[in-house]
């Protein structure tokens, strides 16, 4: 049962790895059982597709990351300087990734999301799922900024929306230009987004 285990986290891992490093249209699912080391057919004992295999891997991922986003985000630290962390847990991210691989990766879930979204509705739907997620954290954190007096009321989920699109949008830049730089002042630009003090 070890190995069996074992070889279904591998999928995981190498799936989400190489479709976030390549796309899901340039990776096969010989090579993600290449790579994995991992028969074909234990392939499709665990998953019937690859698209499967491309669902559950992002909810791994997302399970593997939600701790990060729980301290980021947690009720303890100032709303505001949530928002700071966040900003700074993108940059970092990218920043990382670009060493170790010489490329910004940019988000994994707009990415394969963009690229799937009129052809698969299960990735569609998964990749939405996922920025829905994301949101909730940034609108908590806009609700208690705004009890705390340190921004004004407005749809708190429209502007939580809207803070994510921008973000998105900047890693898409850092991602073209493959320059994660781009992302080092995204703290003072959303703060003036959302009509807070930006520090000197």
């Amino acid at each position: 049962m070890g190995r069996t285990s074992n070889a279904k986290e591998r999928l995981l891992q190498v799936a989400f790895d190489l479709i976030w490093r390549q796309s899901y249209g340039a990776v096969s699912v010989d090579d993600i059982c290449e790579r994995a080391k991992v028969k074909k057919g234990s392939f499709y004992y665990f998953f019937p597709s690859k698209s499967d295999l491309a669902v559950a891997a992002y909810e791994e991922h997302w399970r593997l990351k939600q701790p990060k986003y729980d301290q980021v985000f947690s009720p303890l630290v100032p709303p505001l300087e949530r928002i700071e962390n966040y900003c700074q847990m993108v940059y970092d991210n990218q920043k990382e990734k670009q060493q170790k691989t010489g490329r910004v990766l940019g988000c994994p879930f707009a990415s394969v999301g963009c690229e799937l979204s009129t052809q698969d509705e299960k990735i569609r739907r998964k990749s939405q799922e996922m920025f829905e997620r994301s949101c909730k954290y940034l609108e908590n954190a806009l609700r208690d900024a705004h009890k705390e007096g340190l921004i004004e009321k407005s749809d708190f989920s429209a502007k939580s929306r809207a803070i994510f699109s921008f973000v998105i949008g900047m890693l898409l830049q850092a991602k073209l230009k493959n320059d994660a730089e781009i992302l080092r002042d995204l703290n003072s630009i959303v703060l003036q987004m959302i009509g807070a003090a930006v520090p000197a």
